[in-house]
């Protein structure tokens, strides 16, 4: 019987320990995955037994009640067995995060978040995320019909599309000259498909495949929010506080991956100034990429949803982006011609890592947001 077999269900103090083993059961299967680009459909199954898909609920509906640092560390570890387990597991997590931050702190919105966190929690549904691709300009058709809206779409990244119950998405009506809908669409109705997109260079277990939406009814009451089109929303200063801490968390963990197993492998060869330049620069880079995401995560405990904590969290972003790319780098070199070979699992990681480029905000559109903000221009229009 392995450590992660006697693992119970855990509560929020338990996560770090539960991610180290679920992480070491993961990674056993990491590399076969990346080479069949094969989905980690076991993950999201092993995930449900250990609490981890409802570990963001409230304890008070039911769920583990970790908070954002907490779900981060989480997050983090598990990077460190599989990649791909860990992203598609973030974008989860962050879609359970975000209800239950307004569970918190918007009591007036608990008749909509108590439902869906309570079904999170007893049935463990995985929740799914149309990513970046849709982001504050949204994308599809939303026709209103009687009683609601008639959607067509089709979204792209989406990660987790092979296990998902519930994909929380949107859709463009054109009443008032374009207005944004919000809402769930139920994976298993017959109007979605999901279509067989993700072969990519790295992140290849994710299941990030594109879902296709054909027809399918929403009723007006099953409508979230409605918000105008290509403007920030307070919506969306919430999703980008909370969201893009837990995401960040998982590229920093395949770079502390990347960093131990070039440090190991650099153990083996003869002490020279090179290996200490080398070692040096990586840690560098990697304590840059920490201290990032801790702002990151500091700037959300502040539960002050704004363009100002925004604008921090998203600086904090790219410079986890830029710093964990560079230590992954500094890593192939610190390895050397070992680190070439697939089996050493740094190419792996390498490839993973790309994957930091480009979830929003973007470095041009980070630095022009942030640029606006201090020249007190207007930002609505910067996503």
């Amino acid at each position: 019987m392995t450590q992660i077999d006697t693992i119970h269900r855990p509560v929020a103090r338990d996560l770090a320990t539960i991610a180290d083993a679920f992480a070491e059961h993961c990674g056993q299967k990491a590399m076969a995955r990346d080479t069949e680009e094969s989905f980690v459909a076991d993950s999201y199954v092993r995930a449900a037994e250990l609490g981890l898909l409802d570990a963001g609920v409230p304890t008070e509906l039911g769920g583990g009640g970790a908070d954002i640092r907490a779900l981060s560390d989480m997050l983090r570890r598990l990077a460190h067995g599989c990649s791909s387990t860990a992203l598609a597991l973030s974008m989860h997590t962050h879609q359970v995060a975000f209800p239950a931050w307004r569970w918190h702190h918007q009591q007036a919105t608990r008749d909509k978040t108590e439902p869906l966190l309570k079904r999170v929690a007893a049935e463990k549904l995985v929740l799914l995320s149309s990513g970046g691709g849709d982001w504050i300009g949204g994308s599809g058709k939303a026709e209103p019909v009687p009683g609601g809206y008639r959607i067509t779409a089709r979204k792209m990244f989406v990660s987790g599309a092979p296990a998902g119950d519930l994909l929380m998405t949107s859709a463009i009506s054109p009443e008032n000259g374009g207005t944004i809908l919000h809402f769930g669409c139920p994976m298993a109705a017959p109007e979605v498909t999901v279509l067989d997109t993700w072969h990519t260079l790295g992140m290849r277990g994710t299941g990030s495949h594109d879902v296709m939406i054909e027809g399918l009814f929403v009723p007006e009451d099953k409508v979230a929010v409605k918000r105008p089109r290509g403007k920030w929303h307070p919506l969306f200063f919430m999703l980008g506080t909370i969201a893009f801490p837990l995401i960040y968390a998982v590229y920093l963990g395949v770079a502390e991956r990347a960093r131990d197993l070039a440090v190991e492998i650099a153990a083996r060869r003869p002490a020279t100034a090179l290996l200490r330049d080398r070692a040096g620069r990586m840690e560098t880079a990697l304590i840059t990429a920490r201290l990032a995401h801790a702002h990151m995560v500091a700037t959300s405990e502040l539960n002050a949803p704004s363009a100002d904590t925004v604008a921090q969290v998203m600086t904090g972003r790219r410079l986890v982006e830029e710093n964990a790319i560079r230590t992954v780098e500094l890593a192939m070199e610190l390895a050397g011609g070992a680190g070439f070979y697939r089996k050493a699992e740094l190419e792996r990681l390498f490839r993973d890592i790309q994957a930091a480029r480009y979830h929003p905000l973007q470095k041009e559109i980070q630095a022009e947001f942030v640029g606006a903000l201090a020249l007190g221009h207007p930002v609505e229009s910067i996503f």
